[in-house]
C-alpha cells in the first residue's frame, strides 16, 4: 500500500474576538474542496485536528475548545452591493462532522481585515490612513455584516488600546454592524419563531421552564438562571465539571429546537451542536471574572451566562451578543425584564470573562418586533500566515 503523502494549503490563523481559527481563499483550496461536500468538511477537521476521542485536538490547529476549533473560507463576493462572501464551519472537536448551520460573531471581526490580507478587497479602495468599510455576506445565515476597519499607513491596524474582556492583550477596534439579525434559517421564518416573546417550554425529565426564543444573529434559547438552580455567577468550571448538568443543558437544548422548528426530531439536535445556543440570565450583580477582575454591581444591567458546544463559553459568543442585544431591545423577553425591562438601545451584559456591550434597534412592524441592526465592537490579529498541512488522503474523502 502506498504511503499517504501532505498537501499544503495556503491558510492564515487569526483571532477574531475572543475566538480564533483557520482561514482559507476559496480559489486556494483543492478544488475537490471548492464547493460542499466530503472533501471539505475532510479537509477542515484534519487541519484543526478532529475527531479526536482525547480531546486535545494535539495533531492539528484546533485547541481544544469550541472557541479555537474554527474554520473560515473567504471569497470575493458574487453578491451585488457586498465585498466578500463569508462562510463559517464549527469543527467539532471529538466526533467526525463539521457544522455549518449557523455564524461566528466573534471571527465575523477578522474577516474584513483578513479579505484585505488574502487581496480580495480592490486596493483602490484601501485608503492611506482612516477607515475602510467593508460589506459581508454572511453565507451560513444570508444576513449582511458591515465591519468597520482600521487602517494606518495602507495596512489594517491590528494593534491598539481597545480592550475586549476574555482577551489577554488589547489590540485595535472593528466595529460590527449586524444588519437585520434576525437569522431566518433555511426555510425563512420569523425573529421569534413561536410568535411569542415568552414560551413554556417543556422537557421530560428535567423541567418546565419560562423560556425566550430568538433567532437573532444565531438561534438562541434564553432561560432564567434561578429557574434551572444558577445565579448567573458561575464560571466554566462551575458547570463544565458537572456532566449531569451538561447532559441536562444538552437535553434543554434539544427540545427548544424542536420547538423552534430548527429540527423535526430530537435526535437530529446531536449532529446540530452549533444550533441553537442555551443562554441563561439573571438580574445584575456582582461576581470575580475568571481573570480575578472585580464585576461591580454597577457594572452590568444584567448577567449572561451561555452554553456553546456543550459547554459554558469562557466569554461570550459574538453571535450570542446580537441576540443578547437584540432581545434585550423587545420589552418583555427574558433578557429585557433580567435587565430590568422597559425600552433600551444598548446594553452591558456580564458574562465569565468581564462585560460586553452590545446595541440593537427595534421597531415594531405590523404587530412583529423587527430589529433592524445589531452593533457590537471586537478586535482581530492575524497570529500566523502561511500554508497548512493535510493528508493527501483528505481528496479522496
Amino acid at each position: 500500500m502506498a504511503a499517504d503523502r501532505q498537501i499544503k494549503i495556503p491558510a492564515t490563523y487569526m483571532r477574531g474576538g475572543t475566538s480564533k481559527g483557520v482561514f482559507f481563499r476559496l480559489d486556494d483550496l483543492p478544488e475537490a474542496a471548492r464547493q460542499p461536500g466530503a472533501v471539505r468538511d475532510a479537509i477542515l477537521l484534519r487541519a484543526l485536528g478532529s475527531p479526536d476521542p482525547y480531546g486535545k485536538q494535539i495533531d492539528g490547529m484546533g485547541n481544544a475548545s469550541s472557541s479555537t476549533s474554527k474554520s473560515v473560507i473567504l471569497s470575493r463576493s458574487t453578491r451585488p452591493g457586498h465585498d466578500v462572501d463569508y462562510l463559517f464551519g464549527q469543527v467539532s472537536i471529538d466526533q467526525p462532522f463539521v457544522d455549518w448551520s449557523g455564524n461566528c460573531g466573534n471571527l465575523s471581526a477578522a474577516v474584513g481585515p483578513c479579505a484585505i490580507h488574502m487581496g480580495l478587497i480592490d486596493p483602490a479602495r484601501i485608503p492611506r490612513n482612516g477607515e475602510i468599510t467593508i460589506r459581508i455576506w454572511q453565507a451560513n445565515i444570508g444576513k449582511t455584516i458591515v465591519a468597520h476597519v482600521p487602517i494606518v499607513d495602507g495596512q489594517v491596524q491590528e494593534l491598539g488600546d481597545f480592550e475586549l474582556d476574555g482577551v489577554t492583550f488589547p489590540a485595535a477596534e472593528v466595529r460590527l454592524e449586524f444588519l437585520d439579525p434576525a437569522d431566518e434559517g433555511e426555510d425563512g421564518g420569523a425573529m421569534f419563531p413561536t410568535g411569542k416573546v415568552v414560551d413554556r417550554l417543556d422537557v421530560p425529565g428535567v423541567g418546565s421552564f419560562d423560556a425566550t426564543l430568538i433567532n437573532a444573529g444565531i438561534p438562541t434559547i434564553f432561560l432564567n438562571a434561578a429557574d434551572i438552580g444558577y445565579t448567573g455567577r458561575e464560571l466554566q468550571d462551575a458547570i463544565n465539571s458537572d456532566e449531569a448538568a451538561l447532559a441536562r443543558f444538552e437535553t434543554i437544548r434539544a427540545h427548544g429546537a424542536l420547538k423552534m422548528g430548527l429540527i423535526k426530531e430530537l435526535a437530529e439536535a446531536a449532529t446540530r451542536q452549533h444550533t441553537p445556543k442555551v443562554a441563561f440570565v439573571a438580574p445584575r450583580s456582582a461576581y470575580t471574572a475568571s481573570s480575578g477582575k472585580q464585576i461591580g454591581t454597577g457594572d452590568t444591567d444584567l448577567l449572561v451566562r451561555a452554553m456553546s458546544m456543550g459547554k459554558l463559553h469562557h466569554a461570550m459568543m459574538g453571535t450570542a451578543a446580537v441576540a443578547i442585544g437584540t432581545a434585550a431591545a423587545v420589552p418583555g423577553t427574558l433578557v429585557n425584564l433580567a435587565a430590568g425591562g422597559g425600552e433600551r438601545q444598548s446594553v452591558r451584559f456580564g458574562h465569565p470573562s468581564g462585560t460586553l456591550r452590545v446595541g440593537a434597534e427595534a421597531k415594531q412592524v405590523d404587530g412583529e418586533w423587527k430589529v433592524t441592526k445589531a452593533l457590537m465592537s471586537r478586535s482581530a490579529r492575524i497570529l500566523m500566515e502561511g500554508w497548512i498541512r493535510v493528508p493527501g488522503s483528505c481528496l479522496s474523502a
